[in-house]
């Protein structure tokens, strides 16, 4: 006597729950991008009563680093300035002697990028240099890589890029640019190294990128 083989048949799956995997989906999506999301939210939404929520200018739109920037390293190998990101980036152009405003705005950042402890490996203060004379050994050595790159570009590149306030030029600024290559910030002229600070403290805060 032969046994009775028998199957057994699924239920088609319910519609409802491919809906549910798919929440689900989105909902892994917008807790990753959350910290994203927040920096901004906090910089270019949220104003709270009694001013703006920056000492910077905010850069609106975006600026991405254009692909056709490309910069000279310590080494003098051409590399495009987009390979810096992945790093909350402080800028500052100038020529290579660097007079006492240039010093001074070299130690502005130095400063800012220790003053924030165990989050200043995600900033690196970059220096370029709109020619390629020497660099006094004196600025070098207190101002060493991998902390500060100085770079070798052209002006002209940097100035359809990075914008000036009213009666300023390049070297009167310092900018800041989000890992992403987002040019986001613009300092004033003579700036309060204790607001910058302030700016990237919260921004480091409130952004797990770079």
């Amino acid at each position: 006597m032969q046994a009775q083989r028998t199957t057994t048949t699924r239920p088609p799956a319910k519609k409802g729950s491919w809906i549910s995997g798919r929440w689900m989906l989105v909902l892994l999506a917008l807790v990753c991008a959350a910290p994203v999301i927040a920096s901004y939210l906090m910089y270019y939404v949220v104003k709270p009563a009694g001013g703006t929520t920056s000492y910077g200018t905010l850069i609106e739109p975006q600026r991405p680093i254009p692909e056709q920037i490309v910069v000279a390293d310590e080494k003098g190998q051409p590399v495009p300035l987009k390979s810096l990101e992945g790093k909350w980036l402080m800028i500052t152009v100038n020529g290579s002697d660097c007079d006492e405003v240039c010093v001074k705005r070299l130690y502005f950042m130095r400063q800012v990028r220790a003053l924030q402890s165990g989050e200043r490996e995600r900033v690196l203060n970059v220096w370029l240099r709109t020619d390629d004379k020497p660099v006094a050994n004196v600025i070098k050595t207190a101002y060493p890589q991998p902390d500060t790159r100085m770079l070798v570009t052209n002006e002209q590149a940097l100035s359809g890029w990075l914008p000036v306030d009213a009666g300023t030029k390049l070297s009167d600024h310092i900018y800041l640019v989000d890992p992403n290559g987002n040019l986001m910030m613009r300092f004033p002229k003579d700036p309060d190294p204790k607001k910058i600070n302030t700016d990237v403290a919260k921004l480091l805060k409130w952004s797990r990128i770079g």
